[in-house]
């Protein structure tokens, strides 16, 4: 009933693959995780028949309602935004990956709630890589002196970064907010002396994902790209 979704989504893998391609990587080196905070429940079964079962919220509430509504299907669930510690524990039983750790205190609660839901949670560190005050995360500087105490978290493994590029500089300014992130992760990897692998990047969305790949990115996060119909005008999710 919604073959647009299908075709959404063979066209940007084919992008995503293409990106890869340009930077030096296969075709099959970035991960989609198709943001479905807009679509309604039969555009997310779409979705999943299309072969997108990575998906990801960034509401702890509709990530609730989602996974049950939807629990006869065989997704992974991601969650890419805000948490706030007291959803920590609800929210990490339903999900394969957290995002958005941005804060030790943050860090600090997920670790006290995968514990008690005896799994060793994987999450990224979100950083505010643009500076703007709007934005959560770590800010760039905040990152090195927090490492021993997050190395130091027994049921959390961190994989990598997550930022979202800035508002303002165009894709110029994207792809340097980018290409910073990725230096960042070589620097913090460099000096965890062994602590850490962040081999994962999670960068890019629906307007410009091609550019994080061409900068590193090994996850994207794509929203109303994969939903327009051929008539729509596409935006960022």
């Amino acid at each position: 009933m919604l073959p647009h979704i299908a075709t959404n989504v063979t066209a940007i893998r084919n992008r995503i693959a293409a990106a890869a391609i340009r930077s030096g990587r296969a075709g099959n080196a970035v991960r989609l995780v198709a943001v479905t905070k807009y679509a309604g429940v039969e555009e997310i079964r779409a979705l999943v028949a299309a072969g997108c079962t990575d998906l990801g919220e960034s509401r702890p509430q509709q990530l609730w309602e989602r996974a049950a509504a939807l629990a006869d299907l065989p997704i992974c669930w991601h969650m890419i935004g805000h948490l706030q510690r007291n959803k920590a524990e609800r929210t990490l039983s339903l999900v394969s990956m957290l995002h958005s750790i941005d804060s030790l205190r943050l860090a600090e609660a997920v670790d006290s709630a995968a514990g008690a839901l005896g799994r060793r949670m994987a999450v990224l560190l979100e950083v505010n890589i643009s500076g703007e005050p709007a934005k959560h995360g770590f800010s760039p500087e905040e990152i090195e002196p927090a490492l021993p105490t997050l190395i130091a978290l027994k049921n959390i493994e961190i994989r990598g970064l997550m930022c979202i590029a800035g508002l303002e500089g165009g894709d110029d300014g994207a792809r340097r907010d980018f290409a910073a992130l990725r230096v960042l992760r070589d620097r913090l990897q460099a000096v965890s002396a062994g602590g850490l692998r962040l081999d994962e990047l999670s960068m890019g969305m629906s307007g410009d994902y091609e550019l994080a790949i061409e900068e590193g990115a090994t996850i994207v996060r794509i929203g109303s790209a994969l939903f327009e119909k051929p008539e729509g005008n596409r935006s960022e999710i």
